[in-house]
């Protein structure tokens, strides 16, 4: 596994390794990688003839820079990960190589990226397209791998593919968890072993939901999961919105789409938490 810190030195290799006929797949990440991120990589590695990781930490993406600057970063716990996974390269380049000037684009696609997260974290989408698109340019893999639990960035990031003709595929994978439910995030190494064991009350709610919502209406189910997580100990309910999958927008009866995810976002002490859950797929 080779460690790259330039777009130059990248794509010299990947330009010839295509021409043995090798195909290239692309995991974005900002590294903090865990056994979900291993998940994506394995997927690509065996779907692939190369697999490209990067890790970087994006500053457009945060709308708090105390949150930036608490982000962990573990790069060489992260390279010996990827290596066990079968990665060709990481690409860990420094902010200058990635924005040598300020990126002044501005992306657009309401209404996936004006609710939930795109209403609570003003610029954060526009601050993923722009990283991504930056990574696609750089890299321009012929699959890329994304992590359904960033469900409303998974679907944003399918939009601007298909808006921009970007010729690749985006391939969604299910959200991993620890064997008592929790989502795997990098942000779980900033909770306490007390706040770990509240954070557990989000996956356990979300679980209850999906039994309770086949005899209740939307709205009954959107309460009794508002209810619970405000219950809990040590959470703070910032959203929960029950939605059609593909648009993002709130539904008001289980039958007006074949596609439902609930999609959360919980405090945990200082620590913000997502996670989701089909009810209809």
């Amino acid at each position: 596994m080779k460690i790259v810190h330039t777009i130059k030195d990248l794509q010299a290799e990947l330009t010839a390794l295509r021409a043995q006929g090798k195909t290239v797949g692309l995991v974005p990440t900002m590294g903090a990688l865990h056994t979900g991120h291993a998940s994506l990589v394995k997927r690509s590695v065996s779907e692939n003839g190369v697999t490209v990781v990067s890790v970087f930490v994006n500053p457009t993406q945060f709308n708090d820079k105390n949150d930036l600057e608490k982000y962990p970063r573990t790069l060489d716990a992260d390279c010996g990960l990827l290596e066990e996974c079968g990665a060709a390269f990481v690409f860990a380049p420094s902010v200058s190589e990635m924005y040598p000037e300020p990126d002044t684009r501005q992306f657009s696609y309401a209404p996936l990226d004006t609710v939930m997260e795109g209403a609570f974290r003003p610029g954060h989408f526009n601050g993923v397209c722009q990283i991504v698109s930056k990574l696609f340019d750089a890299v321009q893999p012929d699959k890329a791998y994304f992590g359904e639990k960033d469900f409303q960035q998974l679907a944003i990031i399918r939009e601007m593919v298909r808006q921009l003709g970007y010729k690749l595929e985006i391939v969604g994978c299910p959200i991993v968890r620890e064997e008592d439910g929790l989502a795997l995030s990098s942000r779980n190494k900033r909770l306490s072993a007390q706040e770990r064991e509240n954070a557990l009350n989000i996956s356990r709610t979300l679980f209850k939901s999906r039994n309770f919502a086949a005899t209740h209406t939307v709205s009954e189910t959107q309460k009794m999961v508002e209810d619970a997580i405000e219950a809990a100990p040590g959470l703070r309910l910032e959203y929960f919105e029950i939605v059609d999958g593909n648009t993002l927008q709130k539904i008001d009866s289980w039958e007006d789409t074949s596609y439902v995810v609930g999609c959360i976002t919980v405090f945990c002490g200082e620590v913000r938490l997502i996670d989701n859950i089909k009810y209809k797929e």
